[in-house]
């Protein structure tokens, strides 16, 4: 195989029917969370991080193309993100529903959100350790994978901090604390639980991914 045939099979990998759903995908979601969204300050904070996701994605695909799945689990984390900005995540109205349905206290989306912030960077960061051969040893890898992780929900409550510093009291929509006083280490929580559940169920099938770009 020549190396240009060699470099058009990464730049082509994922294929450009998949590129051109997910882009479709990505872009009626963010139009559809920018209408008459609860307020315009909470969904730029809330969507903001996917909008960088989007632009490193686009900035670096002919490059550093990443595995099918973690585009996807990206896109995922963005959807959760447009909807969670749209609405505020404390007034979600299927977890309104579920909240009282089950009788609950509080709107729990956030923690949706938060499960997938670990889930999602947990395979990115996979992805980027086994790409660069930076770990050597699969018990490491899980170990680094999940430190990382929760330096990311740490890094991210620390943001929150922030923006509520500066902010003050238009700061409570985006936290969506909703009164709970441990709602910061409980994020950090299902983060931590969301990166162990992505290393435990896609570890095999990101591994069969990978395999494609050793083989280029």
């Amino acid at each position: 195989m020549s190396v240009e045939s060699s470099v058009e099979r990464k730049v082509s990998y994922p294929g450009t029917g998949q590129r051109a759903v997910w882009l479709l995908i990505f872009l009626a979601v963010l139009i559809w969370s920018a209408v008459n969204p609860k307020d315009y300050p909470t969904w730029f904070l809330e969507v903001v991080p996917a909008l960088i996701g989007i632009a490193l994605i686009v900035g670096t695909y002919r490059r550093f193309p990443l595995t099918p799945l973690l585009y996807w689990l990206i896109l995922i984390h963005c959807l959760i993100l447009m909807v969670g900005g749209h609405y505020t995540y404390a007034e979600v109205p299927l977890f309104d529903w579920i909240r009282d349905y089950t009788g609950g206290s509080r709107n729990n989306y956030d923690k949706v959100g938060h499960f997938v912030q670990g889930f999602v960077p947990a395979i990115l960061a996979r992805e980027l350790l086994l790409r660069l051969n930076v770990v050597n040893g699969r018990l490491w890898l899980a170990y680094v994978v999940l430190c990382i992780v929760l330096s990311f929900s740490a890094f991210y409550e620390l943001i929150e901090w922030w923006v509520a510093l500066m902010s003050g009291e238009s700061a409570t929509a985006f936290l969506g604390t909703q009164g709970y006083v441990w709602d910061t280490q409980s994020d950090m929580q299902y983060a931590l639980v969301g990166g162990i559940a992505a290393l435990l169920m896609l570890s095999r099938w990101h591994d069969r991914q990978l395999e494609r770009f050793a083989a280029d």
